[in-house]
């Protein structure tokens, strides 16, 4: 038995678009002019704005987490500068007593205190309880003042504003003959340097200024054989 004759139909005429067959990421790549231009014509229909806005907020507390550990880290108790360790043997031997600047404060203004009696409350021995002569000044970071010593006078000091080391001259303390403290930025002392101990002023903190109060008991004349300069080389 013959096979029947297969029917022979003609195929549709089929119209390929490169557009259609190839994925879109390669279209773009192979055409940048038609991925840039896609874009700026999105961008500039209305609905884009929330879309942008929203692209603007997220990188917005994406560069807040980022700061936030940095801001933290920083202000951490045991890397801030005006955060001094000392003792009150420390002190003691540097004829120095400490206050914390928001404990002397008796208002909102601020701390105001007499000299004379802040030394006579605080029971420190050798300084000034008159003032026949009186200085005020600034140390600026890295400045020093005094590193000398006069035998005619006893001084008091207040000093307060940055970080700040003093030192005095005590024999008592073996191999250095001196004792050293530094105050913190956010505290006031109240120290002293007996007739005939040398004592210096420096600022260590590295922006804020230091501000010192000395009242001594007689007239003192810098010019005169009655002070010794320049007392420690390591200053």
């Amino acid at each position: 038995m013959a096979n029947p004759r297969r029917g022979s139909y003609p195929l549709p005429h089929i119209t390929v678009s490169l557009e259609s067959t190839v994925p879109s990421t390669i279209f773009a790549q192979r055409n940048p002019l038609f991925s840039s231009s896609a874009v700026i014509h999105f961008l500039k229909k209305p609905h884009a704005f929330p879309f942008l806005l929203s692209i603007f907020l997220f990188l917005t507390w994406i560069s807040l987490r980022l700061q936030r550990p940095s801001s933290h880290f920083s202000s951490s108790p045991h890397l801030r500068d005006d955060i001094v360790k000392w003792s009150k043997e420390d002190d003691s031997r540097a004829n120095l007593v400490r206050f914390s600047a928001s404990g002397l404060a008796k208002d909102k203004r601020g701390w105001l205190v007499n000299p004379v009696s802040l030394l006579h409350d605080s029971g420190i021995a050798g300084g000034a309880v008159s003032c026949a002569s009186v200085h005020l000044g600034e140390i600026r970071p890295g400045g020093l003042r005094g590193n000398h010593r006069h035998y005619d006078c006893n001084e008091t000091f207040v000093i307060w504003g940055a970080k700040t080391k003093f030192r005095v001259e005590n024999i008592e303390v073996a191999g250095k003959g001196y004792a050293e403290v530094v105050i913190g930025a956010d505290e006031v002392a109240v120290a002293t340097s007996p007739r005939g101990t040398a004592h210096a002023l420096v600022n260590v903190g590295p922006e804020r200024t230091t501000f010192f109060l000395g009242c001594q008991d007689s007239i003192i004349n810098y010019t005169g054989s009655g002070t010794d300069f320049n007392i420690w080389k390591d200053l």
